[in-house]
């Protein structure tokens, strides 16, 4: 009966503090820039189709298997660009100054064409991607 209780209140616990599976930290200064939760996804665009013709790659077919370079998340608190009411700027690492990204109020394409809107974009290349 003492187990059977225990159980039901470890249980509780980990229903009640939901531990993030992925977090996205800044790769010069290991600093804590994201998790899961706060990423938008996005429904994949068209590829190439989608952008203007000069900004095309000069393949002429495009295979859509090119996966999507950046993530978009919602603002959140360490974007100071954002809390000094800017319309578009870089995203800073808090810690290192370190450029992670950038933002729109008005909207970014992703690489595989899709527009999110409003847009606050994350560099996979300048982030590690951590499974907890």
């Amino acid at each position: 009966m003492a187990v059977a209780m225990e159980a039901t209140l470890n249980d509780t616990n980990s229903l009640s503090e939901p531990k993030p599976s992925v977090i996205y930290r800044c790769k010069k200064c290991r600093r804590i820039v994201a998790t899961e939760e706060l990423i938008l996804p996005h429904k994949r665009g068209q590829g190439q189709k989608c952008f203007k013709w000069k900004k095309r790659n000069d393949k002429s077919e495009d295979t859509g298997a090119t996966e999507c370079s950046s993530i978009f998340v919602e603002p959140m608190k360490w974007m100071q660009a954002v809390d000094e009411g800017c319309i578009e700027d870089k995203l800073q690492c808090i810690g290192c100054k370190a450029r992670l990204g950038s933002f729109n109020w008005a909207g970014m394409q992703c690489n595989c064409g899709a527009w999110i809107n409003p847009a606050f974009q994350l560099h996979k290349s300048r982030m590690d991607e951590c499974h907890v």
